[in-house]
């Protein structure tokens, strides 16, 4: 709505009737919370009852804001939370005070190399030109934790380029990596909305090696594409050794529980070039720049 369409409307704003409620004389009526504006009573928002509103409202929020950011479509990364940036992968393991802690330390070190991949693959998106309006294509996106998200959101970084972060609220405190655009950091009460979100505009979407949350949004998006709920992108598997151990895709496939075809529908890489390069492949009839 452009300024002379919102000085012409025949109504007051919301905005301007926030402040003057707020100058009400205090009296036992004016204090009761049955006299707060609906739109500004917590209380009342957060009942059961409106459920269905907070849905909407968390569906809207980052819509309309990345509207407004002019972002066209996002490289999403999901990954774990729990994998070390490569200058700290000896932390953990000196800090081990058992075998099996020292175990995991190590295995976890070797998956650093991840962190790097996911920052250089962020750094390459994140340069992709804005086009002639000003839309912003593959932006880079993650769910704005640390670890693999940390360094999708440090790649853009790096490139000097805006990101998303899309956080959860989780019973422990937590706040988004440094590297998120804070214009472009949300927070979610949803996990529905949140995923929801993380698709809309995804042009590309990078896995790495992860957990439980990983295989959620991993497997969700999988069964979209699959059942011809959502359309085809590059869904690229960074990790082969990793996943093929975690997850037997091939016997899924013998057993007919899904088609052998249905492992098409991802690209196994294992570089940032890799990864680049099967969005080129996939996108091939677009021209997309830098994939010359």
């Amino acid at each position: 709505m452009t300024k002379k369409e919102i000085e012409e409307r025949k109504f007051r704003p919301a905005k301007q009737e926030a402040k003057d409620a707020a100058k009400n004389l205090h009296t036992p009526q004016t204090m009761s919370a049955a006299y707060k504006l609906a739109f500004q009573d917590t209380d009342f928002l957060l009942r059961e009852d409106l459920r269905p509103i907070r849905f909407q409202l968390e569906l809207l929020k980052p819509e309309l804001l990345m509207n407004e950011a002019k972002i066209e479509s996002t490289f999403v990364f999901y990954g774990s939370a729990r994998i070390p940036e490569p200058d700290r992968a000896q932390e953990r393991i000196d800090a081990a005070t058992t075998d099996k802690e020292r175990e995991i330390a190590q295995r976890l070190a070797a998956k650093s190399k991840y962190y790097t991949e996911a920052r250089k693959l962020a750094g390459i998106a994140a340069r992709y030109p804005v086009d002639e309006h000003g839309h912003q294509n593959f932006v880079v996106c993650s769910g704005g934790g640390p670890s693999i998200m940390e360094a999708a959101n440090r790649g853009a970084a790096d490139a000097e380029a805006p990101s998303i972060g899309m956080n959860i609220v989780l019973p422990h405190e937590q706040a988004p990596n440094v590297y998120v655009t804070p214009e472009l950091s949300f927070q979610f009460h949803y996990f529905a909305l949140r995923k929801m979100h993380f698709l809309l505009r995804a042009r590309a979407l990078a896995v790495f090696p992860g957990g439980f949350g990983t295989f959620d949004e991993m497997f969700e998006l999988l069964t979209l594409v699959q059942t011809g709920k959502m359309k085809p992108i590059p869904i690229l598997l960074f990790g082969k050794d990793f996943w093929t151990k975690v997850v037997d895709f091939e016997a899924l496939a013998d057993e007919g529980v899904i088609a052998h075809r249905d492992l098409d529908l991802f690209t196994w890489v294992e570089t940032a070039e890799d990864a680049w390069s099967a969005v080129c492949h996939f996108y091939k009839d677009d021209n997309l720049m830098g994939c010359e």
